[in-house]
């Protein structure tokens, strides 16, 4: 996650599903932002949106006004969730993703440290889930989160909410391929694709957690259905 992506389209829907996710039942949402520094692109410029409040307001009005105001403030900062109290209860750590593979192990035992009392752990990598192009520790490694780290999470108990950017394949295989390596690691419970136009979040359930995830899914179909495909990967 960089910051300047904070406030475009996509953050909207993606804090669509993490409100659901925070405010439907009793389990505490953990959020791990995997900052990288700002690169100068035009990347999460997409904020054309938030001049058609008559057609995106709807979805989420309290959101869409928190956003709007950050982003005419150029207050385009994770932090903003946070002292907005837009994910209530949420746990958040913040820090930056190193590179090297002792610093790198060092950051996800500080953030699952952080992170210990929650129930649901979102991870925000910039491109989502390992790549054989950026081993472990490599430079490119801070954009992507690792199976190792996500298994490490899961056998902590944490149900996991992981951010993912679709590859240039076709989509649903790639879910299906993803689908059976959680599957081969962690066995989840339940796992659910979350799929916007351009990105897509994949939900696996701890056992225990089930019937509150559940509520949590059928409210992002209720509210953000036109916005957010959800598909039942184990039963697909």
């Amino acid at each position: 996650m960089k910051n300047q992506y904070f406030g475009d389209i996509n953050d909207y829907r993606k804090y669509g599903i993490l409100r659901c996710l925070a405010t439907v039942g009793p389990l505490r949402l953990g959020i791990c932002w995997m900052l990288t520094p700002s690169d100068g692109s035009t990347d999460g410029q997409q904020t054309s949106y938030l001049a058609s409040p008559s057609e995106w307001r709807p979805l989420d009005p309290v959101l869409f006004d928190a956003l709007l105001e950050a982003v005419e403030r150029g207050q385009r900062d994770v932090s903003v969730a946070k002292a907005s109290n837009l994910l209530p209860a949420a746990v958040f750590f913040s820090e930056e993703v190193p590179t090297g593979n002792a610093s790198r192990a060092g950051y996800l035992s500080a953030c699952l440290d952080t992170l210990a009392e929650t129930d649901v752990v979102f991870f925000d990598p910039d491109n989502g889930l390992e790549v054989r192009s950026a081993p472990f520790g490599a430079k490119a490694s801070p954009k992507y989160l690792y199976w190792r780290e996500l298994v490490a999470a899961y056998q902590e108990g944490h149900s996991l909410l992981i951010y993912q950017h679709h590859p240039h394949e076709v989509r649903a295989e790639f879910h299906k391929r993803i689908a059976r390596e959680f599957t081969r690691r962690v066995s989840p419970r339940a796992l659910w694709a979350l799929a916007t136009s351009s990105v897509v979040y994949f939900l696996a359930a701890q056992p225990g957690h089930l019937a509150e995830i559940r509520d949590s899914v059928e409210a992002i179909q209720s509210r953000w259905g036109r916005e957010v495909e959800v598909i039942d990967l184990l039963d697909a």
